[in-house]
């Protein structure tokens, strides 16, 4: 840092508004310690933040730092900090929930009313991300790396904390179940990885509108076949039409041929699913995954989409499908580190999902620009962005 006295951080002002900008130094208490932030993952959420200055509903009303997926070194602690020490590599869990209500005593303070979370404008003032030089952060929300578990992945043990606690929403899975996943990006591959390793002899069926992705997933042991859905959009768009073509999407995952069942090579149609994994928000794929599951399965709902949205709720409701709701993740960071530090077989390779990185602040706005296509100018795929400090 240039100066000793100030930090740099990276401060959206507007749409594709990204300054470069001195701040003071943030001070430490008793409970805190100071991190150096060394990387961070950009996230679809900072992603809208970013082109529109809003996500969704939520207005910015102030300059605000993206970035939430991060890691770093921590550099001081506080005076009644024991569990760390300076040198430690950590991950940041970047919610900060009150503590005190009722919910966060539930141990569903994910929830809590009063949450902050860093690169999110819903509370005012804002949180700011993780995209600066260095931050104080609360001590017990700062993890701790075991050895061999790289900062990169402590980047990724955010979205892989959403695919943790989705996968509790949805527990208990009977081993053996199929389980279908809607979106092919990173949490949807995550929650393709969990499955594997948490539900024992389980078939993950993925289903994308970009046959790359879901071609990426099958190869890399993210899912064990692949359903590319049509680039069709029914017109005109009438309720019988769009639910007519989620009919269709559904029918061609249920005969998707797949590998597996119960340890044996042989291959066979897919059938109706245990449960689905709705990670893109998009209206046709959570109406396909109601037709798609079988009765008694869940839908976990992940992906943030319209708000209003026209659903076949009589064919969820008479054959007891359950439409559950998943929120970003609580009490999920710990079992997130464990299972990277696991070296567990099942667990494809996660860094496979890093596909670009660019290094220093001035390069963050090229780094938004290349989180937002599909494809590189060399035709590679684009699965998580990467900004190094």
């Amino acid at each position: 840092m240039s100066n000793p006295q100030t930090k740099k951080a990276s401060v959206l002002h507007g749409p594709r508004d990204l300054r470069v900008e001195e701040r003071p130094l943030p001070s430490l208490d008793a409970d805190s310690v100071l991190v150096s932030i060394k990387t961070t993952g950009l996230c679809g959420s900072d992603l809208h933040y970013y082109n529109h200055y809003r996500n969704g509903d939520i207005l910015v009303r102030e300059p605000l730092t993206l970035g939430h997926e991060s890691a770093g070194i921590i550099t001081a602690v506080g005076s009644n900090v024991t569990s760390l020490k300076p040198g430690d590599a950590v991950a940041l869990e970047v919610g900060q929930p009150c503590e005190q209500c009722a919910l966060c005593l539930a141990g569903r303070y994910n929830i809590c009313p009063e949450i902050k979370f860093r690169s999110s404008a819903k509370a005012f003032p804002h949180a700011q991300g993780t995209l600066q030089e260095i931050i104080s952060h609360p001590a017990g929300w700062s993890h701790r790396l075991p050895e061999g578990v790289s900062l990169d992945l402590g980047a990724l043990a955010e979205p892989l904390s959403v695919a943790l606690h989705a996968s509790s929403r949805a527990a208990p899975l009977p081993a053996g179940s199929t389980v279908l996943i809607f979106g092919a990006g990173a949490v949807g591959l995550l929650c393709g990885a969990v499955t594997k390793v948490l539900v024992e002899g389980s078939r993950v069926v993925i289903a994308d509108i970009q046959e790359d992705r879901v071609n990426f997933a099958v190869e890399n042991g993210f899912a064990d076949a692949g359903v590319v859905v049509p680039m069709k959009q029914p017109r005109p768009e009438t309720v019988i039409e769009k639910l007519d073509f989620a009919k269709e999407v559904a029918e061609l995952v249920k005969q998707t041929k797949v590998k597996g069942v119960q340890g044996t090579t042989q291959e066979e149609a897919v059938g109706q699913v245990s449960a689905t994994f709705e990670c893109t928000g998009v209206e046709s794929c959570l109406q396909a995954s109601i037709y798609a599951t079988g009765p008694g399965g869940k839908i976990m709902i992940i992906g943030m989409g319209n708000p209003v949205q026209t659903l076949p709720i009589s064919a969820a409701s008479l054959r007891e499908v359950d439409l559950v709701g998943v929120f970003r993740y609580a009490n999920a960071y710990p079992k997130a580190i464990a299972l990277l530090a696991s070296n567990n077989p099942r667990l494809p390779d996660l860094t496979k999902l890093i596909t670009h990185r660019y290094k220093g602040m001035e390069s963050i706005p090229r780094a938004f620009d290349m989180a937002a296509r599909v494809k590189d100018e060399d035709g590679k795929l684009v699965l998580k962005v990467m900004v190094d400090m």
